[in-house]
């Protein structure tokens, strides 16, 4: 049977109906009577035990528990995140601040820079603090800084805070007498990233309620893995006697093709490595681990002898958008962690049944498709992703028949 919450009106109705039964009568219709208020009363009270009830019978199950802060019997807790924590999950990820360092023109050698001293980059107007006192006895100095503020009021955390190493400048806020007020960026130490959404972490604790750790099975790396903030998936492989090649992919919020930062890869090497206890208690102790990133290769498609379309523009607006979102849908196979249909294989005819799809729905036809891999093989028939390899639509050339 189905629970259906009953409404206020339903929940008096039944009432009366049940006050009546029980004492023989008819209750007047008055408005004021007695046995006509009260089981609207009561209706009111029952409707919200009714949802209350629904509402807790929700957060049993990890789709549907909710992402606000609930206050029960002086206890503050989110029903997702006692999830992730009882799984084994964890917290959802943190905003992290972005870290640079920046080289300093030194105008006078005498003092020092301070600690906290504040730069603004001025294309993003974010905020930066010197992380130590830096004495000026030199032509140029190297100063860590680390992002602070924003416009948007977010505290410099997240993307907000990355910067072009070699293109990007930042400048002092308070003038120096013995700085010149700009300094390049040289060198990015940390890549700000922005904090995991709810439904990246719910995604992520249904995974891990479906990959229970197995002592070092193929779903434990990816599992290790994906606990680093901005990690959205990695594929384990075996390589040589005591190797394991995990590659990374990272979340577009980093990189448009989902490639971790060096940090990044570092952090989640260290994942691997140790538990929240500081513990090696995750990876098998005979397998030593390369964390590394994914590769992102494209591929050119052209469509030739197009004709007899509706409406040219939408036609090839909804060819890219369906070609897009299937190369980007391709990823490599790992055996004993990848299920369901095998996504590694790039073939021209599947590539050909999209843009028949799409032509039909608009009256056109088209004389003949071709495929390349750039920097590859050029022209395929199948094409299977290699080791840590994933796919991304190249250019999309239309040849319209006159």
């Amino acid at each position: 049977m189905s629970l259906i919450i009953p409404t206020t009106a339903e929940l008096n109705t039944t009432l009366t109906a049940d006050l009546e039964s029980a004492f023989g009568i008819t209750i007047p219709v008055w408005a004021k009577a007695f046995l006509r208020v009260m089981p609207k009363s009561l209706a009111g009270a029952l409707a919200i035990l009714y949802k209350y009830g629904g509402s807790i019978f929700l957060q049993q199950f990890v789709q549907y528990a909710s992402t606000e802060t609930i206050l029960i019997n002086g206890k503050r807790i989110i029903p997702l995140v006692e999830w992730g924590r009882a799984v084994g999950a964890g917290d959802p990820g943190a905003a992290t601040r972005a870290e640079y360092e920046i080289t300093i023109t030194v105008s006078n050698q005498v003092g020092t820079l301070p600690a906290l001293t504040p730069y603004r980059n001025p294309l993003t107007g974010v905020v930066y603090l010197t992380l130590s006192a830096v004495t000026l006895d030199a032509a140029t100095k190297t100063v860590n800084i680390r992002a602070y503020s924003d416009p948007d009021g977010g505290k410099g955390k997240g993307t907000v805070g990355n910067m072009v190493v070699g293109g990007d400048t930042v400048s002092l806020v308070t003038p120096n007498p013995n700085v010149v007020r700009t300094a390049a960026v040289t060198t990015e130490n940390t890549a700000g990233v922005n904090a995991e959404d709810w439904e990246e972490y719910r995604d992520r604790v249904i995974d891990r309620f479906r990959s229970q750790p197995q002592g070092g099975a193929p779903v434990d790396f990816r599992n290790w893995a994906v606990e680093v903030t901005g990690i959205i998936n990695a594929y384990p492989y075996t390589g040589f006697p005591g190797i394991v090649n995990v590659y990374s992919e990272a979340n577009t919020d980093i990189d448009p093709d989902g490639i971790p930062t060096a940090g990044q890869l570092v952090e989640v090497y260290d994942s691997i490595q140790l538990d929240d206890g500081g513990l090696a208690s995750r990876r098998p102790i005979s397998s030593y681990v390369y964390s590394l990133p994914i590769t992102r290769s494209e591929f050119d498609v052209t469509i030739a002898g197009i004709q007899g379309a509706q409406d040219t523009a939408d036609l090839q607006a909804k060819l890219t958008t369906g070609l897009t979102n299937y190369f980007l849908s391709r990823e490599p196979y790992i055996y004993g962690l990848s299920v369901g249909a095998r996504l590694d294989r790039i073939t021209r005819a599947q590539v050909g049944g999209i843009i028949q799809s799409v032509c039909g729905a608009y009256g056109a036809v088209y004389d003949y498709v071709i495929v390349d891999k750039v920097a590859g093989p050029g022209d395929f028939v199948v094409y299977v992703l290699e080791e840590g390899e994933k796919a991304k639509m190249g250019t999309l050339t239309f040849a319209l028949s006159p």
